[in-house]
């Protein structure tokens, strides 16, 4: 049986620009440009694009929308006010996660839920099996458009076109305005990079348009078209995870780091069970390595102790444009996590030595 790849509104932008393309969460997506190391410095050091239409978007509506939620997510929604944007996770009853989620707090009874592209059918049945009390609920993944502006210079680009005072917007924080002359264009103040920026979200039909807008605005400080294999480095660069590498079905919030996500201030699924496994401590931790020797760690490469003992294995690594080394990050057993140690990654037969490193990888 083969799945039909879906294609954003700008696939066709992109083959037309010479982006190399591939199959990304069922999406045919761009992988890269000009080349991955390129588009990575320039968002670090100016303004790059990617367009992430593949993202899920989910509206949920009335009086019990911050109730569905609070139920559902391991932050605490309640502390959200209009304008306010959450990182959270969705637990499932078994002490993973069925995926993490950016939380849009429209007014007090409407949110927009920004999903993994991977996981928009699963979050939606997730949701809609704990929807008991008639939650209005619309997926608008399909006609949502966005386009992450990245980089120091993403501000200046983007002033240009519209009169949204983004210097007065705080990190995790959105308006919406117009944009291009289009009203009710939603920017936050948001993205996966690391090097600030903002993201925009609007209706499929005026992503041609805004594409050669911002492009045109940000060419004074050499923006570029960005692909996901830098988005990837990026990220990586930053220790934040990403669904499928790092968390996943089977990986607890708290292993993972997210302990500042998951709240015990309300019940939400499984939270009891989150909230013993954190007073107890976990036995193995989401760790950040470098390598020392040479090579690069793969996902799902074992990881050993000095003796030749498997004590975790590798989520994420890559050679980091910015840090110049390889980097990684992986689940180790509790006695290893300590920043300096040293681990060894087994890559075919050979055991190479790296060494526990506290994340960020870029501070």
């Amino acid at each position: 049986m083969t799945t039909e790849v879906k294609e954003t509104a700008l696939t066709q932008k992109h083959i037309s620009l010479g982006a190399k393309m591939a199959p990304f969460a069922g999406y045919n997506m761009p992988i890269q440009y000009e080349g991955l190391t390129i588009e990575h410095h320039n968002v670090r050091n100016a303004v790059g694009m990617f367009d992430v239409s593949h993202m899920g978007e989910f509206i949920l509506k009335g009086q019990h929308a911050l109730d569905l939620i609070q139920r559902t997510t391991s932050n605490d929604a309640s502390k959200l006010t209009a304008g306010k944007v959450q990182y959270s996770c969705l637990p499932n009853a078994t002490g993973g996660i069925v995926d993490d989620l950016l939380v849009y707090c429209i007014d007090e009874q409407t949110y927009m839920l920004v999903v993994n592209a991977g996981n928009i059918q699963k979050d939606w049945e997730w949701l809609m099996q704990n929807n008991t009390q008639g939650v209005e609920m619309h997926n608008i993944s399909d006609k949502t458009s966005l386009l992450a502006v990245q980089g120091p210079k993403a501000i200046n680009t983007l002033q240009k076109l519209t009169d949204l005072p983004l210097a007065d917007m705080p990190y995790y924080t959105f308006m919406k305005g117009v944009f291009c002359g289009i009203p009710n264009v939603l920017i936050s103040n948001t993205g996966y990079t690391g090097a600030g920026g903002f993201e925009v979200y609007f209706e499929n039909q005026y992503a041609l348009t805004f594409w050669d807008a911002i492009m045109q605005a940000g060419a004074a400080f050499n923006i570029k078209p960005a692909g996901l294999g830098c988005r990837d480095t990026l990220r990586l660069e930053m220790g934040f995870c990403l669904y499928g590498n790092d968390i996943d079905d089977t990986t607890s919030p708290i292993e993972a780091g997210l302990g500042w996500i998951t709240k015990f201030t309300k019940p939400f699924t499984n939270s009891d069970a989150l909230k013993a496994q954190k007073e107890a401590g976990v036995n193995r931790k989401l760790v950040g390595f470098e390598m020392i020797d040479k090579g690069i760690a793969r996902h799902g490469y074992v990881i050993n102790d000095l003796n030749g003992n498997a004590i975790g294995y590798v989520t994420s690594g890559t050679q980091a444009p910015t840090v110049g080394k390889a980097i990684g990050m992986g689940y180790v057993a509790k006695a290893f996590t300590e920043p300096g140690m040293e681990i060894f990654i087994q890559v075919r037969d050979k055991n190479l030595k790296a060494s526990i490193t506290k994340l960020p990888f870029v501070k």
